[in-house]
Parts: C-alpha cells; sequence; structure tokens
C-alpha cells in the first residue's frame, strides 16, 4: 500500500489516475494534459505502473493506458476505518446539537 500513497502523492500522477478513470489513453494525450516534459510523464507513469495504477499495452507505435483500480480497493479499505471513526463522531456531535436545540425550547 505505500507504494500506492506515494504513487497518489503527486498532483501530476492524479491527473493522469483521473484521466484514466473516464478513458483509456495514449502516452501522448496524458503527456498534453499535463503541463511538464515528456520525459517527466514518462517517470510519472512509470511509477504508476510499478505502483500498479495502470496498465499499458502497445498498439503499433502507441502505447495505450489503461486504469487499474484494484490497488485503490486496499487504500479504500484503510480509509474506511477512518471514515468510520468520523461517521460516529459526526453522529455524536449531531446527537448533541439536537439535545441542545430540545434543552433552549
Amino acid at each position: 500500500m505505500d507504494v500506492v500513497l506515494h504513487a497518489l502523492a503527486d498532483e501530476s500522477r492524479r491527473t493522469v489516475l483521473e484521466i484514466l478513470r473516464d478513458h483509456q489513453a495514449s502516452a501522448g494525450e496524458l503527456a498534453e494534459a499535463l503541463p511538464i516534459a515528456r520525459p517527466g510523464v514518462s517517470r510519472h507513469l512509470r511509477v504508476l505502473r510499478e505502483a500498479g495504477l495502470v496498465e499499458v499495452r502497445q498498439d503499433a507505435q502507441r502505447r495505450i493506458y489503461t486504469l487499474r483500480p484494484e490497488p485503490l480497493v486496499e487504500v479504500d479499505e484503510w480509509l474506511g476505518e477512518y471514515r468510520r471513526l468520523w461517521e460516529n463522531r459526526l453522529d455524536a456531535l449531531h446527537a448533541e446539537i439536537a439535545r441542545g436545540k430540545k434543552a433552549r425550547r
């Protein structure tokens, strides 16, 4: 999971994932969407590939990238524990606010 979190830490890599969430794209299309030089885009794509977040296939002279959401499931499950913690706390806060409103009436 650390490798995935490291990959997600960079804004450019998150942008690539957002693009790939909607459709597969070539390396050239991804490079056009980012405000960095192509060698930098290649490095970002390598990090995403090594984290298992994207897969690549050759299509003639183009490399086509596709999102692999499976590594995000582990991150989502980990975050789920924190989500539940905050939901419980927010539910308790809501109950206290409702009690306070009843007491003022």
